[in-house]
């Protein structure tokens, strides 16, 4: 009765976690192209970049190849790099602006 990791991910169908994943992406594409708030438009680019990562898990774990789950792990690293350079723009754009709406930042033009 010990099952690793694989196992348990196979016993869901692949088309299942495909699925899911596209709904994901789905979800962060309409999110970052209808919103205006830079960081609505941000943790939709994060959840983008999760649902490939799902993608990337479940089709490793099916082939019992863990070159996808290591490519998910430098994902993940350069995702926090993004979040703490991202997060700091932000910051300072809201400190200037007491706005984060993308619109507005037409004015950092010369």
């Amino acid at each position: 009765m010990d099952a690793t990791i694989p196992e348990v991910i196979r016993t869901v169908p692949l088309q299942y976690y495909v699925l899911f994943a596209t709904l994901l992406f789905a979800i962060g594409v309409t999110g970052v192209l209808l919103r205006r708030n830079a960081i609505i438009i941000f943790m939709c680019i994060e959840l983008m970049l999760n649902a490939v990562n799902i993608l990337l898990t479940a089709f490793s774990a099916y082939r019992a190849d863990p070159n996808g789950q290591i490519f998910v792990f430098f994902i993940m690293a350069v995702a926090a790099a993004e979040v703490a350079v991202g997060l700091g723009i932000i910051v300072m754009i809201y400190r200037n602006f007491q706005n984060t709406d993308v619109n507005l930042l037409s004015r950092l033009k010369w």
